[in-house]
């Protein structure tokens, strides 16, 4: 009786395992895949293979000469 109920514990414990993993997939499949859509603009650049600089205020605030150049003419930034 003692195997017998080790194996009913055993079977009870991969069954819910089983089906959480099912539920989970099916309530945080379509958040996975939203959240693969949507557009960002490094990813863009990146994926057409042309640079699109930081034109922000935060980012211009702390941003050198040299490298405001660079972005002005279109090249990937190589200085800080």
């Amino acid at each position: 009786m003692n195997q017998i109920r080790r194996f009913l514990v055993g079977a009870a414990v991969a069954g819910s395992l089983l089906t959480g993993g099912v539920i989970g997939a099916t309530i945080a499949g379509p958040l996975v895949a939203s959240a693969a859509t949507t557009t960002n603009v490094a990813a863009t650049a990146a994926s057409s293979g042309t640079f699109v600089s930081n034109e922000t205020a935060a980012h211009e605030a702390g941003e050198s000469a040299a490298r405001e150049a660079q972005e002005n003419a279109g090249q990937v930034p190589t200085v800080p």
